[in-house]
C-alpha cells in the first residue's frame, strides 16, 4: 500500500501591521486557495496570540515591524508556546542584519513583500517540508556576508546580529561604562544609549546590563 500523502492546503495565520496589506494580501492568495488556507489576519501582536492558539495555523505570516512591537519578539512567543508552529518573515526590508535576528529567534523563512502569489505559496509548501527558505533576492548577499562574518571583516558582534553602534555600546558595557558615559563617549544622548541597550538585550535574548556583559565575555565578541 502507498504511504498517504498530505494534500491540504497550508493553514497560514497573517499579521503586519497595515489593514491594506492583510487584506491585499488575503486577496492574492485567494488564487492559491487550493495550496494556502487563510485562517485570520491581525495587526495586533496580542490578537495575533490569541488567533494562534485559537485557530492552530501551519505557520505564521509575520513582518519584521509591528505597530508598537517587535516580530522578532512575537516570533520567539510563537514558537514558545506551540511547539511546531512555523513562522516566516514577509517583510519589505531587505537588510541581511534583520534576516540574521530572525534566524537567531528561529523562524523558519524570511520572504520579501515583491513575492507573487505563485512564489509564496511555493515557499510555504516548502516550510512545510521542513526546509529553511530564504528568499533568492537577498540570499545571495547573504551567502557573501556570512563568508566575511567568518573571516572577521564585520565589526564584533555582527554575526550575533547586533549593528556597529550596538556592538560599540555593548563593548563600553562591558568596560563597566554607565549609561551617561557611554553616551559622552560616543555623542549620543542617555536615552538613545537605552534604546541601543534594550535592542541589545533582545537580540542576545537577555534581560538585564549584567547578562548582556556576560554573553558578550563568554562569546569573545571583544579580544
Amino acid at each position: 500500500m502507498e504511504p498517504t500523502v498530505d494534500t491540504r492546503p497550508v493553514r497560514l495565520l497573517l499579521v503586519d501591521d497595515h489593514q491594506v496589506v492583510l487584506e491585499g494580501l488575503a486577496s492574492m492568495l485567494m488564487a492559491e486557495r487550493h495550496r494556502v488556507s487563510v485562517l485570520g489576519a491581525t495587526t495586533e501582536p496580542a490578537e495575533a496570540l490569541r488567533l494562534a492558539a485559537e485557530v492552530e495555523p501551519d505557520i505564521v505570516l509575520l513582518d519584521v515591524r509591528l505597530k508598537g512591537a517587535s516580530g522578532l519578539d512575537l516570533c520567539q512567543e510563537l514558537t514558545r508556546r506551540h511547539q511546531g508552529l512555523k513562522v516566516v518573515f514577509f517583510t519589505v526590508y531587505d537588510d541581511e542584519q534583520y534576516l540574521f535576528q530572525a534566524l537567531r529567534v528561529g523562524a523558519a523563512g524570511f520572504l520579501l513583500k515583491r513575492t507573487t502569489a505563485g512564489e509564496l505559496a511555493g515557499h510555504l509548501e516548502r516550510v512545510m517540508g521542513g526546509e529553511v527558505i530564504i528568499d533568492p533576492a537577498i540570499a545571495g548577499r547573504v551567502a557573501v556576508t556570512a563568508a566575511r562574518l567568518q573571516s572577521g571583516e564585520f565589526w564584533p558582534g555582527a554575526n550575533l546580529g547586533l549593528t556597529q553602534r550596538e556592538s560599540e555600546v555593548l563593548q563600553l558595557m562591558v568596560r563597566g561604562l554607565s549609561n551617561r558615559a557611554i553616551g559622552r563617549e560616543l555623542y549620543i544622548g542617555e536615552e538613545t544609549v537605552k534604546t541601543h541597550s534594550r535592542s541589545i538585550y533582545r537580540k542576545l535574548d537577555v534581560s538585564d546590563r549584567s547578562q548582556a556583559v556576560a554573553v558578550a565575555l563568554r562569546e569573545g565578541i571583544f579580544h
